[in-house]
């Protein structure tokens, strides 16, 4: 028996390097969670683009949207843990949206194998130019002296944008009607057209908006103003100290998919970023590219959820 066991051992020290020589053999479905245009998926593909490339396979991306990105991550998680089946998850959806939608259980780290981080994303306070409003101050004081709560659209109830109004609403005192949609896509849209006066929005996907006069930029979520808006200040600077809030792309397997296929994905990853011009494209779009080790993207996973349940308790911020 303890010879047949180290046969065994000594098998799986040579069919793992193998595999992750032979690998990929065919190719790779990539799940997306949300909708196609939004900053994480549209970052996944400039990304998922370069690594076919690279490994000589085609890395097809497919949208499964819902729930915040649950019904896409849920997918993932079900697909076989060959490295056939990856996927783009938001950071939302892996930390605070299973607190918010009481998914206990939706535990990530549980369901997932974390590959590697692949970027964040500046966000913007934007609103539909007829808003008599050019900044966040008058934003705050036009909507505290409305007699109908104001508007705000948002991708859908408990994700990014949903939470970031929120926590603005807290931190400024004004009160805002939630006006939930199906993507970040049709979201903006309505907002251009003037359904919705306000949003928040990752810069990648209002950026053309903004530059055409579509859409109004009133602030900057990020720690520092955007080199792209460079005249628009920070909302931190804008009268609500301490208003930070971005998001990142990571890119998981589904549990148990072997540590060998893990890491070479990872590797890929970072590659894939290390190419000048695929960073250059990322940036241009409002992302910062930025690669990871499983390890990092698992710990990042552990830090920003305990932050974000405390933040959601503090603003008590519903799902509902």
């Amino acid at each position: 028996m303890k010879r047949i066991l180290i046969i065994l051992l000594l098998a799986a020290g040579i069919v793992m390097p193998a595999l992750g020589q032979n690998y990929p053999a065919k190719a790779i479905l990539v799940i997306s969670p949300v909708q196609a245009g939004s900053a994480g998926d549209t970052t996944l593909r400039l990304v998922t683009q370069k690594m076919s490339l690279n490994m000589g396979q085609s890395l097809l991306v497919e949208n499964t949207t819902g729930a915040a990105g649950i019904v896409g991550a849920q997918r993932l998680a079900r697909a076989a843990p060959d490295g056939y089946t990856i996927g783009g998850i938001s950071d939302s959806t892996v930390t605070y949206v299973p607190i918010l939608q009481k998914r206990n259980d939706f535990e990530p780290l549980a369901l997932f194998e974390p590959v590697s981080l692949i970027s964040s994303s500046t966000w913007v306070l934007v609103a539909h130019p007829s808003l008599p409003a050019r900044n966040v101050r008058e934003l705050v004081a036009l909507a505290k002296t409305q007699t109908r709560n104001m508007d705000y659209a948002s991708a859908g109830l408990g994700g990014s944008h949903h939470v970031m109004m929120e926590m603005f609403s807290a931190a400024t005192g004004i009160h805002l009607n939630h006006v939930p949609y199906r993507g970040a896509t049709q979201a903006a849209v309505d907002v251009q057209a003037g359904h919705v006066p306000v949003m928040f929005s990752a810069l990648a996907v209002v950026i053309g908006p903004l530059q055409n006069g579509r859409l109004r930029a009133l602030g900057i979520a990020n720690e520092q103003r955007s080199p792209l808006l460079p005249e628009i200040p920070t909302i931190s600077e804008s009268g609500v100290p301490g208003f930070v809030f971005s998001t990142w792309t990571g890119l998981f397997a589904p549990r148990a998919t072997p540590k060998v296929l893990v890491e070479r994905l990872a590797t890929e990853v970072a590659s894939a970023l290390g190419d000048p011009a695929l960073r250059a494209k990322i940036q241009s779009l409002g992302g910062n590219p930025q690669a990871s080790t499983p390890a990092e993207l698992a710990t990042r996973i552990r830090e920003i959820t305990a932050k974000m349940r405390k933040v959601i308790q503090d603003a008590k911020i519903s799902a509902e």
